[in-house]
């Protein structure tokens, strides 16, 4: 997928895959790799790209969700959040890949289930991780 016009370009460099380091460009982002024991890992202190992706997808749905609640006229309450879960495994149709899969919590309190279901589903028209994703990845969106 292309893009009309690059607003922001985020720079980041990994060393040493998931045993290694992951820096942005500005150096706000400067963090220590590791693999879940789960994957094989020892267990040691670090993040992993899961955690990135589940964390960069909440906040970047949030975003979403406050887009098209602000074209909508509707009043997001600070509250708003998501927690994500990333899963990692063997992808069911291609035999020796692996593939991710999403399942999003989504809670925005004070606004009707009616009113946020649609913000929700407006939301993952308009989200960009939503749109990278889309056919490749399973997203399970759920309002708590």
């Amino acid at each position: 997928m292309a893009i009309e016009k690059a607003l922001y370009t985020a720079t980041a460099t990994a060393t040493g895959g998931r045993a290694g380091t992951a820096k942005s460009s500005d150096g706000v982002l400067d963090l220590v790799l590791t693999t879940p024991k789960e994957l094989g890992g020892n267990g040691a202190t670090g993040t992993n790209p899961e955690q990135l992706f589940a964390a960069g997808y909440s906040a970047c749905f949030i975003g979403a969700l406050k887009a098209v609640a602000g074209r909508q006229k509707i009043s997001l309450p600070a509250e708003v959040s998501i927690t994500s879960d990333v899963a990692i495994g063997p992808h069911a149709n291609k035999p020796g890949a692996f593939g991710i899969q999403v399942d999003m919590r989504i809670s925005i309190p004070g606004i009707d289930r009616a009113t946020a279901e649609t913000l929700v589903a407006t939301a993952h028209e308009v989200c960009p991780y939503s749109n990278a994703t889309r056919g490749n990845v399973d997203v399970t969106l759920t309002l708590v």
